[in-house]
């Protein structure tokens, strides 16, 4: 393997934080980066000094601001999260469930935004959490929407399940999303827990090409699903108007 490029050995240090590991020794930095220690220390030093990094009085190294700020510049983040959050709180109001906002990110669906709703159904979701396009349901209204390539390629890849009820054959998978560009909305029931049930709708930009998704996410037993369907439709044409998109 060539030796790996200064900007590689640098973006290796970020990388070592994620969800699980939000807070890390030098020790732990080095080891999970694949750095020599004292790299580790000279790339440390210089993000923590640039504010990419902070470390607090016991010593232990956690993401700094500064990468709040320029994540905050992103289209796809701040910007689109300021322009949907009057919609998801009136979508939370009138379920008072789990709400949720998504883009998607190559054969991922990112969690940008999440309102966390009074019921007890297991989500395993927070901001910015990672799943497969095919396993939730704001990932099958992105899915739906990218181009005939994509989707045949996803569908024929590996499709890993996290339930008994994930979707794993492909067949089912584009039947699934034929159905969701007909309708309009994506119903997701069980891939991700067994207790849950999620409705999503598609975003669009000022362009008209999808952009994000929104989904409320409900216990899986009892819900009545076709009445969820319009308010989630009405939140996810709320965020397009502002974003800009005009229906034909």
């Amino acid at each position: 393997m060539p030796p790996r490029s200064a900007p590689d050995r640098l973006l290796a240090v970020l990388d070592a934080f994620d969800h699980d590991h939000p807070a890390l020794t030098l020790t732990d930095i080095s080891r999970r980066a694949g750095l020599p220690l004292t790299t580790a220390h000279r790339l440390v030093g210089a993000l923590t000094a640039w504010g990419a990094l902070e470390r607090d009085p016991s010593g232990v190294y956690h993401v700094g601001l500064r990468l709040w700020e320029v994540s905050a510049l992103a289209p796809r983040g701040l910007a689109l999260r300021q322009a949907a959050l009057p919609f998801l709180e009136d979508l939370y109001e009138a379920t008072h469930e789990n709400v949720q906002l998504a883009v998607r990110d190559g054969a991922e669906v990112v969690y940008i935004e999440w309102i966390s709703g009074r019921s007890a159904v297991g989500v395993r979701i927070r901001v910015g959490a990672r799943w497969p396009l095919h396993a939730t349901g704001v990932g099958l209204a992105l899915l739906a929407h990218t181009d005939p390539e994509f989707q045949a390629a996803y569908c024929t890849g590996p499709l890993p399940a996290f339930t008994a009820h994930t979707v794993t054959d492909p067949a089912l998978l584009r039947r699934m999303l034929a159905e969701v560009r007909r309708t309009g909305c994506a119903v997701s029931v069980r891939q991700i827990t067994d207790d849950a049930l999620s409705v999503a709708a598609p975003v669009r930009g000022a362009g008209g090409a999808v952009a994000a998704a929104v989904s409320v996410v409900v216990p899986a037993d009892g819900i009545q699903v076709p009445a969820l369907i319009p308010a989630v439709r009405l939140a996810a044409r709320g965020i397009s108007r502002r974003l800009g998109w005009r229906p034909a």
